[in-house]
């Protein structure tokens, strides 16, 4: 891998938004290794799709809310790339049913907070780890940690407080990390996407084709994959260098508080 090449891990990028993210970071000239857990067959289109805009795609396949899986993870990476300029810590999932608060079941608890938050939680320690270690011979190179986190962070959706709360947790995480890092000159940012058309919306779209047709959201359309991942590329490409712990919202203006 050239010194002028860039390399970064994204978790769930098989499809969705992490595949989003891979495909605009390649045609920016990023080489990414795709995490994935269970599809393959959707992680190895998205690195053929990468690879046809010209950047290297490595397979990083494993479980992210597991220790060993985060470690073999991070351990095809470094095999393949050597060295490590930026994580994007995307991969998550919506609990497996949706139930109200007083309903809740522990089992789903924990699941959704092992891969929403304890997986990034970790990997990003690892990752800064080995970042700072890249520092020392690279005293100038831009490294970069990128948390993709949700309007749920925020907002109350008392039928999947799991969610809720492991969202809300990754803007601490950010905020911390950022902090941590700082003085490594390790830029620690969040993108807080809306709602936008993915696996994981589509059981609720007639729900939100109404809500949004209704001013849910000023800019009245479903947010698209592409929307989260160009924001991904102007943090990553270096248009924000005087920030870190700050939270972009791609959201079609649903934050803004409105009468």
């Amino acid at each position: 891998m050239s010194e002028e090449s860039k390399a970064v891990l994204i978790t769930g990028a098989s499809r969705g938004i992490g595949r989003a993210i891979a495909l605009r970071l390649a045609e920016l000239g990023w080489g990414a290794g795709l995490n994935f857990l269970h599809n393959r067959e959707a992680a190895e289109e998205a690195a053929l799709e990468v690879r046809a805009r010209g950047a290297e795609a490595v397979l990083c396949p494993g479980d992210v809310a597991d220790a060993g899986g985060r470690a073999g993870i991070l351990k095809t990476f470094k095999e393949a790339f050597g060295r490590i300029d930026a994580l994007v810590n995307n991969a998550g999932m919506a609990p497996r049913r949706r139930a109200d608060l007083l309903e809740a079941e522990e089992e789903s608890f924990d699941e959704v907070i092992a891969t929403n938050l304890k997986g990034p939680y970790f990997l990003t320690r690892d990752a800064a780890r080995w970042m700072i270690e890249i520092r020392q011979s690279h005293p100038g190179r831009p490294l970069h940690i990128v948390n993709i986190s949700s309007l749920s962070e925020y907002t109350s959706s008392p039928q999947r407080g799991e969610y809720c709360l492991a969202k809300a947790a990754v803007g601490m995480m950010t905020r911390l990390f950022a902090d941590r890092l700082a003085e490594h000159g390790i830029a620690v940012n969040e993108i807080r996407p809306g709602i936008i058309a993915t696996d994981m919306t589509a059981p609720v779209k007639e729900k939100y084709d109404r809500l949004i047709q209704e001013g849910l959201t000023p800019i009245r359309r479903w947010g698209q994959p592409e929307d989260v991942a160009r924001a991904v590329g102007a943090v990553l490409g270096g248009e924000f260098p005087f920030t870190t712990g700050a939270a972009f919202d791609v959201d079609g203006g649903f934050h803004i508080r409105r009468l």
